[in-house]
């Protein structure tokens, strides 16, 4: 699709009517909440929010290059003058999202000439970045904050909080990572009369000095009964599927335990509906966005493992939950394409990449642009950094039978796993952390951002001078019915969905007769643009996230290709991380250049690429299992 037709994120909509609603609501109903009706203006193209973006770009990170954060489809690249020589090779690389800018970042710094392709005019960022609510911001104050989504930096996150460190922010030591503040706690919501669940979220005080298969055990019932507080057998059963995953060696990760779908890994069939809520269902769409019955037990146990070590304080970056301390442009992104361009990257903004050009075994140029638009570009290497929905249109049946992989990429799956924003009138701190509200049928998870902001009065600095928090959501199951109107969220329309959502938060919050969520408090709301035309017959997501179904992992391909001078990063491509994150993402694009730098023949030092986590003391229990699977025997702990 032609990036410049994307349209621009919608108005912040009012506020839902308190209490269920049959229908959906009338534009008179809509206006209790005090707002104006939305207006033309309101929808103006990208671009109009460029003033509101260069303001804030100013505020974090000095004046230099903030006109180019405007550019439109149209628009020239911009280039900081006398960065490179002229006989540098050239790279362009596709896709402005953490995997292309990661790219950018690592390649300018070896002395390749870059230039970033964006499809969106204003996507630089990708799924990370925030963006400007249009026509919220008064009396010299900023937009409101709208997000594809809220993110978090777990601890074992080690690759992209090193690219943070790297990123000037003025008064920071360690650049953007020092923008990174810990969530302390995490509160699972229940309904039908069973108790919250909130607990600590941190590393512990005094975790054992050496790890054993006993030790590990103990640990991990612990920590269940703590977080979960299910039967005894239970939680001794599932800290025993853990244990076999954590003992097990790779071959039987990628090949037995990639191929078993987590619902059939913990035994969910023969369990109580709480194991299966807790521990299957809501964990894998909460997590991991993807269905238990479906899920790759390798994945989400590879997820499990890395929180056990990080909550160990082993081979960690930092805490748990990592949250950055004001919106994520502000914090990280808009610092980041300002370092960019002193670097010497070029970014050309509306340039949707269409289709890669093959002959005579490499890349010859590419066509970006849309209808009446397009142009052929070319340079001595290509890199593909769109997510896999995006990148596989552009390859052609002669590059696919080039390189097999990128054909096996077709069997590659994404899903609907998108965020909204209620903006309230007063502060509202529900905890510390996160909320998952495990019990909801559309797996939504929460988090009120006020909080973790200490340098940003929300009412003082954003919006209309009313908005004192930002309750941001998530739903990451768009195909379940809801509890009012018995319906999907894909067959809701927009004001049905955010009515749906409340509705949702507020029977498991109010379960116990706390009356947290009230109707008033919510002054309006924002959903990420990407979703269009729901409760109509053609529901649409242009920015959607990769599941990870059992097998799919062999479907995935590697950052160096067949052919010579492309490369692909995303987190769709193969990385230690595995599930699809930030994370992910950021390893690709050091992937992809390490692959680039060896191709070319680069004397450059080579990216460093770290992974997650292998305590020593477990790998001589890995060998034995290894040839334990050679000889086709279970896992020693495995007693089925």
């Amino acid at each position: 699709m032609n990036a410049s037709a994307t349209p621009a994120p919608e108005p912040v909509s009012p506020a839902p009517p308190p209490g269920p609603a049959p229908d959906a609501a009338p534009p008179a109903a809509q206006g209790r909440t005090g707002l104006p009706a939305p207006d033309s203006a309101a929808h103006r193209a990208p671009g109009s929010e460029g003033a509101a973006s260069r303001r804030r770009f100013l505020t974090a990170a000095g004046a230099a290059g903030a006109a180019a954060l405007t550019a439109g489809p149209a628009a020239a690249a911009v280039r900081a003058p006398g960065r490179r020589r002229a006989a540098a090779r050239t790279v362009a690389v596709f896709g402005g999202g953490v995997a292309g800018l990661t790219a950018a970042h690592e390649l300018a710094e070896r002395g390749y000439r870059v230039t970033v392709y964006e499809r969106k005019p204003t996507g630089l960022g990708g799924k990370a970045r925030s963006m400007d609510v249009p026509g919220t911001g008064t009396g010299g104050r900023r937009p409101l904050p709208g997000e594809h989504g809220f993110r978090f930096f777990p601890g074992f996150y080690l690759n992209l909080p090193e690219t943070l460190s790297r990123i000037p922010f003025p008064g920071n030591r360690n650049g953007c990572k020092d923008n990174l503040v810990d969530a302390t706690e995490e509160l699972v919501v229940r309904t039908g009369g069973r108790p919250d669940l909130r607990f600590p979220f941190r590393t512990l005080d005094a975790p054992p000095v050496v790890i054993t298969p006993e030790a590990l055990l103990d640990i991990l019932t612990g920590l269940l009964d703590t977080a979960a507080r299910l039967p005894a057998t239970e939680v001794a059963y599932f800290a025993e599927r853990l244990l076999v995953y954590l003992t097990s060696c790779e071959r039987r990760r990628t090949e037995e335990w990639e191929r078993t779908r987590w619902w059939e890994y913990i035994r969910a069939d023969r369990m109580s509906s709480d194991y299966q809520r807790l521990l299957a269902i809501g964990l894998t769409r909460n997590i991991v966005a993807t269905k238990a019955e479906e899920a790759s037990a390798h994945t989400v146990a590879h997820v499990f493992e890395a929180f056990v070590f990080n909550l160990l304080g082993r081979g960690n970056d930092g805490q748990p939950d990592r949250v950055l301390n004001a919106p994520t442009n502000e914090a990280w992104i808009d610092p980041w394409l300002s370092h960019l361009r002193t670097l010497g990257v070029e970014f050309v903004t509306g340039a949707p990449l269409t289709r890669l050009e093959y002959r005579d075994g490499e890349i010859t140029g590419a066509l970006v642009g849309g209808p009446g638009a397009s142009r052929t570009v070319t340079a001595d290497h290509y890199l593909s950094a769109m997510p896999v929905e995006h990148a596989r249109p552009t390859w052609t049946p002669e590059l696919r039978a080039a390189d097999p992989q990128l054909d096996r990429c077709s069997a590659l799956r994404t899903d609907w796993m998108t965020g909204i924003q209620f903006y309230l009138r007063e502060p509202l701190p529900i905890v510390h952390g996160h909320v998952n509200h495990v019990d909801s049928p559309w797996s939504i998870t929460s988090i009120s951002q006020a909080q973790m902001w200490p340098g940003r009065d929300m009412t003082a600095d954003y919006g209309d001078g009313t908005v004192a928090d930002c309750l941001s959501t998530i739903v990451s199951e768009w195909d379940e019915p809801g509890i009012l109107y018995g319906r999907t969220a894909k067959e809701c329309t927009k004001e049905e969905v955010v009515r749906e959502i409340w509705a949702q938060m507020k029977a498991g919050l109010h379960d116990r007769g706390r009356p947290v969520l009230r109707d008033e408090l919510v002054h309006s709301w924002f959903m990420d643009p990407a979703v269009d035309g729901i409760g109509g017959p053609n529901p649409t997501n242009d920015e959607q996230l990769l599941i990870h179904p059992a097998g799919t992992l062999h479907h995935r391909p590697t950052s160096r290709t067949a052919v010579g001078n492309f490369f692909l990063a995303g987190d769709y491509v193969r990385n230690d991380m595995d599930l699809a994150t930030m994370e992910g993402a950021n390893e690709t694009g050091r992937q992809a250049v390490n692959a680039l730098l060896d191709a070319d023949g680069s004397s450059a030092g080579r990216c460093r690429v770290q992974t997650l986590h292998q305590p020593p003391e477990l790998a001589r229990l890995k060998r034995t299992d290894e040839a334990r699977f050679n000889l086709g025997l279970r896992n020693l702990f495995d007693v089925g």
